[in-house]
């Protein structure tokens, strides 16, 4: 309730326009985005922002999304394309990408004003989304600014394992107290994490999550514990994509967060399995009582929970915009979501690592690297 509520939406937010627009820098890693990137790219081309560059980042792409970038962008003098070659070590791709992107950026620290946007390669923005944000974070003078964008429906089964993840997710990490300078919490998302150059000159950098799977969170909180003053917006309205396309790429996005959800530990990862089945399914059993005479009036106590249960579903998918029914669905298919998320423990115990664009990271490295954990 408190996201439906205590999250602004952008459309439903306007704000005055900046005496001075800042210069805008964006920066989109992109890595074998030959399907998705093109649209996507041609979206960020059309905003109507007035000072905008864009830095697209091949990052050691084996198929066509080089080529891609640059004939998009062919003949655009606000776009710049950037390849790259080879990884560092200790380093993930796509921090490195972001890092090679800002340090091609004309945005500096300046007066203070100029601003950073590090976004997706698979990211529709509506013509108005970035003037829309900016004329946000300079009204109410933020240094990162975390959109959330619509993400857009695909099957039942798929929507109902997005929708369960999202509602954990968002449960753990509060991003409601986000905003708030004397709490802790953090947040921040690949489709859209805005942030002031300067401010982000005070961090320690993107080295300091330069190993890190949950890379924008960690962004996120790189922001948060250096003073910066953050929010989050609703973005339904201004900026879509597609979170995941089928199951099986669900399960490989999984396997990611191997270390960030278990600690690279399988036994762990078994438990925050059996967490995520215990909460979900704790409405149902919560009535179970109901079907005996001598148990009733504990089923009847049960019934508040079942309310909360719905309550909360409904108006989060008023929030995200989302189908009800995959949400309301959730329990029935938690098993799906568990099993994905057991997988990758149990792939990430076996190999010893985290598998992801091709390329084998040990848990050690990831452990030692990871500055996110969900509680």
């Amino acid at each position: 309730m408190r996201l439906r509520w205590s999250i602004p939406k952008l459309s439903a937010s306007p704000c005055p326009e900046p005496d001075c627009w800042p210069r805008l820098s964006v920066i989109v890693p992109a890595c074998n985005e030959a399907d998705t990137v093109e649209p996507a790219l041609r979206t960020l081309l059309a905003q109507n922002y007035p000072d905008l560059e864009v830095i697209a980042v091949d990052d050691r792409s084996t198929d066509a999304t080089g080529e891609i970038l640059e004939r998009v962008t062919r003949g655009d003098p606000r776009a710049t394309v950037v390849h790259l070659a080879h990884l560092p070590d200790g380093w993930l791709g796509k921090v490195n990408a972001m890092r090679e992107g800002l340090a091609r950026a004309s945005a500096g620290c300046g007066a203070g004003g100029d601003l950073v946007l590090f976004t997706d390669a698979d990211v529709h923005f509506a013509p108005d989304a970035l003037r829309k944000a900016v004329a946000y974070l300079e009204a109410h003078d933020l240094d990162h600014l975390t959109a959330l964008p619509l993400v857009l429906p695909t099957t039942l089964v798929l929507d109902s394992v997005i929708g369960l993840t999202l509602r954990h997710v968002l449960s753990a990490v509060r991003p409601w107290s986000v905003r708030n300078a004397k709490s802790r919490a953090f947040f921040g998302v690949g489709a859209f994490n805005l942030v002031r150059r300067c401010a982000l000159d005070r961090t320690e950098g993107l080295e300091w999550f330069k190993f890190d799977a949950g890379d924008d969170a960690a962004l996120g909180l790189l922001m948060k514990r250096s003073g910066a003053r953050c929010a989050i917006v609703g973005a339904t309205d201004e900026i879509r994509l597609y979170w995941h396309r089928s199951l099986a790429d669900a399960a490989r996005g999984a396997e990611k967060g191997f270390v960030s959800v278990g600690a690279g530990s399988f036994p762990a990862t078994v438990l925050v399995g059996l967490a995520m089945l215990a909460v979900e399914w704790a409405p149902a059993l919560a009535l179970v009582p109901l079907a005996f005479p001598a148990t009733r009036p504990i089923g009847y106590a049960g019934l508040p929970i079942l309310s909360a249960f719905l309550l909360t579903t409904v108006l989060l998918s008023q929030a995200a915009r989302w189908r009800l029914l995959p949400l309301l669905l959730t329990p029935l298919l938690a098993p799906v979501t568990v099993a994905l998320v057991w997988r990758a423990g149990y792939l990430g115990w076996r190999r010893g690592g985290a598998m992801w664009r091709g390329r084998l990271y040990r848990t050690e490295d990831l452990r030692r690297g990871a500055r996110v954990r969900l509680p």
